[in-house]
């Protein structure tokens, strides 16, 4: 069985990933990045996921908070918060919750732990429809990796698997309960509350949007609806 190393934070993109990684018979390494973020109990989901699916997994701390400045690295940058649909994601919207670089910095760690291994497939859960404009999740960007890998690393022949980059977030839930994922031990919220999702997030919207457009029950426990 081939092995593939999975981003995985423990959100729902990510969480389907996985899913569909296993699914295609790859024995997975999931990869999870404590980078600094504020919202740090998606790395508990990501525990939960990863033992779920039965992938061995890796906690790498790599402290981005001096360098990369966000929403999500940052207390003194405001999460945004109820916002329009229509606003989320619209062209030349890149939100305070962007990290600069993030995608490029995970992916090289993952990178580095597929070498290692013997692994020439990476997955990551980026997506350009119903997401919130970041440059770092665009087939440009996947596609662009995936060339410097061959040309970064002494094996060469990656192939960068991003299965959820053009299909909505109904869709990509519809696939992952397919596949036997239990979205109730996922994490999406950018600023949650205690243990309960804001609600208010653009990642909270993009969830609830996308389990009612599934029409299906959302099973997140929210601070508000």
């Amino acid at each position: 069985m081939s092995a593939a190393v999975v981003l995985l934070s423990g959100g729902l993109d990510s969480t389907t990933a996985l899913a569909i990684a296993r699914s295609q018979g790859f024995a997975c390494h999931a990869l999870t990045v404590r980078y600094g973020q504020l919202h740090a109990c998606e790395l508990d989901a990501a525990r939960r996921v990863a033992a779920a699916f039965g992938a061995i997994h890796q906690i790498v701390e790599l402290d981005l908070r001096p360098l990369a400045r966000s929403a999500l690295t940052s207390a003194e940058v405001v999460v945004p918060k109820d916002r329009d649909l229509a606003e989320i994601g619209a062209p030349g919207d890149v939100p305070a919750t962007y990290v600069p670089a993030r995608n490029t910095v995970l992916l090289s760690l993952a990178l580095a732990w597929a070498e290692s291994i013997g692994a020439r497939d990476l997955f990551v859960g980026v997506n350009v429809l119903d997401a919130s404009g970041y440059p770092d999740c665009r087939p440009e960007f996947v596609r662009a990796f995936e060339a410097l890998a061959q040309v970064a690393t002494r094996a060469g022949g990656f192939k960068v698997h991003a299965p959820l980059i053009e299909i909505t977030k109904a869709d990509i839930i519809r696939a992952g309960l397919a596949l036997g994922v239990d979205y109730a031990i996922t994490h999406s919220c950018y600023d949650p509350i205690d243990d309960l999702a804001c609600g208010r997030c653009d990642a909270c919207i993009l969830r609830r949007k996308g389990f009612a457009d599934a029409g299906l029950a959302d099973p997140t426990r929210y601070a508000a609806r």
